[in-house]
């Protein structure tokens, strides 16, 4: 088959990621693959050991910049650009009503955001939670999800960001960032769910991926050791 074009390799292997038994595995199996050959001269951290060619991965890796996206913050009534901040960047995917794989990586990203104010970090990080459900994850809906989590959204570094439409949710979800989801058929489609991929990445300052975890089990203490790494590097 012949090789995607750049601009659109994150789509095209999101797509394939949907097919066949091993599809979404970042919520039914545990995903281990890491990007590598990342640009020496933009990141801080050691790239993983993994021989995966990046080009071959559909999300953002070590060495790659986050896609250049703007979403609306409901919670902050404002337009969010992903690339705006002069801070490290957290971010990760995720949908309210989800009970399984979304709770353990708002949570991760919840204990990290805490960890970090009480390290007196609150003001070098931002950390964006991106929903795939606009439909159902309105305002009042991501305010209730917020105090359910425990998630200081006062703090001036948590954003909920909100597509604001069901295929601008795919546009920059799954053809932005590669995180491939599919939404499942009930009966009552009021109960629909997602199956979906896992992602959790830390960025630097300069927009450039230095570690994207895809298991659903984020361990937030390990995490939150790459980013003070991260932080002692960029001074």
């Amino acid at each position: 088959m012949k090789r995607p074009h750049a601009m659109n390799r994150r789509a095209y292997l999101a797509a394939a990621a949907t097919v066949g038994t091993g599809a979404l595995a970042g919520c039914f199996g545990s995903a281990t693959g890491s990007n590598s050959g990342g640009s020496e001269q933009e990141t801080y951290l050691e790239p993983p050991d993994s021989q995966v060619d990046p080009e071959d991965l559909p999300y953002p890796g070590h060495g790659q910049m986050l896609p250049d996206v703007t979403l609306p913050a409901p919670l902050h009534g404002e337009e969010v650009s992903v690339r705006q901040f002069e801070t490290d960047v957290f971010v990760t995917f995720f949908y309210s009503y989800c009970q399984t794989v979304c709770p353990r990586l708002v949570g991760a990203l919840r204990n990290l955001q805490a960890e970090a104010g009480a390290d007196g970090y609150g003001d070098d990080v931002t950390f964006l939670a991106v929903t795939f459900d606009p439909e159902r994850d309105t305002e009042s809906r991501l305010r209730e999800y917020a105090g359910h989590m425990n998630v200081d959204t006062e703090a001036g570094n948590w954003y909920f960001l909100r597509p604001d439409s069901v295929s601008r949710a795919k546009t920059v979800v799954s053809d932005e960032f590669g995180v491939a989801f599919q939404r499942t058929e009930p009966e009552d489609m009021d109960m629909y769910m997602f199956n979906h991929f896992s992602l959790t990445a830390l960025a630097n300052a300069g927009n450039y991926v230095e570690k994207a975890y895809t298991t659903k089990r984020p361990a937030w203490q390990e995490i939150y050791g790459a980013f003070e790494t991260l932080r002692e590097r960029e001074g």
